[in-house]
């Protein structure tokens, strides 16, 4: 971690080091990134350096070692968490536009296994359908403190917190992209946050480019995840086709454990819904009464959940 005691008043230095483009920029080190972060999520930067560090990191891309700075000084503004066994994270923060969003399908599937889920994200996207939207219309309502959350894993049930009650400013730091039209860092460091320690994190990305980074970042933060990409960025498997999902346990890269994307053309599709929120909700009631098959590509993604949870608390012993 950065120095504590020094304030540093201004983010020039940075912006003079990530700001000389894709060829010309230099990556920082894990404690610059942490300063750096540290003092935007403080409020202690202009709205013109804000937008400087945004394009900047548009432009290079971040580093593991970069993450795991911002991140360090994004930790200690989460929300405190009761305390709970292997808890699966769920970042639902792309929501669906196109497609059905079944990442709260993946949560009550897992939930019915007895398997704590965690998801979080956005309440609202004027563009997109959010699981927030879709908790709603399965009578899920969000949680907003650690109470909540205790009280619905209690009953079973997967649990929903927005980020503005999670970590307010990681929140307005995502916000950003309203105003300036780009993603920034925000959007990564929610997609790895560890809500709460010792849990197993299912890491999505659209991009591949952004696959490399986030597997330096897991291999850097020791991390027990499950990562694949998804074609509207959500941590739920393509229900058409199974992803690669890539496995890390501890840390360490398991090959073994993970599963190839599928290849050829699907012998059948599933029957999916349409994208909004209560016809979503209907095919997922509809899937957890037994009326209709669960998509194969999400069974998979279920049972490689489940399995890694259960090495977690072998590796634990």
């Amino acid at each position: 971690m950065g120095n504590s005691n020094r304030h540093i008043m201004s983010i020039a230095p940075y912006l003079r080091e990530i700001g000389r483009g894709k060829d010309g920029s230099r990556a920082l080190g894990r404690e610059q990134a942490c300063d750096l972060m540290r003092q935007i999520l403080n409020g202690d930067v202009s709205d013109v350096q804000l937008g400087g560090f945004a394009l900047a990191m548009r432009i290079k891309g971040e580093t593991a070692a970069e993450l795991a700075g911002f991140m360090d000084a994004v930790l200690p503004l989460n929300l405190p968490m009761p305390a709970a066994d292997r808890v699966v994270l769920l970042p639902s923060y792309n929501g669906a536009r196109k497609l059905p969003n079944l990442t709260p399908l993946l949560a009550m599937l897992l939930a019915f296994k007895g398997v704590p889920v965690l998801v979080h994200g956005m309440l609202k996207d004027d563009s997109r359908v959010t699981s927030a939207e879709v908790f709603r219309q399965l009578d899920l309502l969000p949680c907003v403190d650690a109470a909540g959350l205790a009280a619905r894993w209690m009953v079973g049930a997967p649990a929903f917190i927005a980020l503005t009650h999670l970590n307010p400013p990681l929140h307005m730091l995502l916000t950003l992209r309203e105003q300036l039209g780009l993603r920034n860092p925000g959007h990564t460091l929610a997609k790895i946050l560890p809500a709460l320690p010792g849990a197993l994190r299912v890491v999505n990305h659209t991009h591949p480019e952004y696959g490399e980074s986030l597997a330096d970042y897991l291999d850097l933060d020791r991390a027990s995840a499950l990562l694949l990409r998804r074609t509207e960025g959500e941590p739920v498997a393509d229900a058409r086709r199974t992803p690669r999902m890539a496995v890390w346990l501890g840390g360490l890269r398991r090959p073994d454990l993970g599963c190839e994307a599928a290849t050829g053309s699907l012998a059948q599709l599933p029957d999916l819904p349409a994208a909004d929120a209560s016809s979503t909700a209907r095919y997922i009631e509809m899937v957890l009464a037994g009326r209709l098959p669960v998509p194969a590509p999400i069974a998979r993604q279920v049972q490689l959940i489940v399995a890694l949870r259960e090495l977690m608390a072998v590796n634990s012993r």
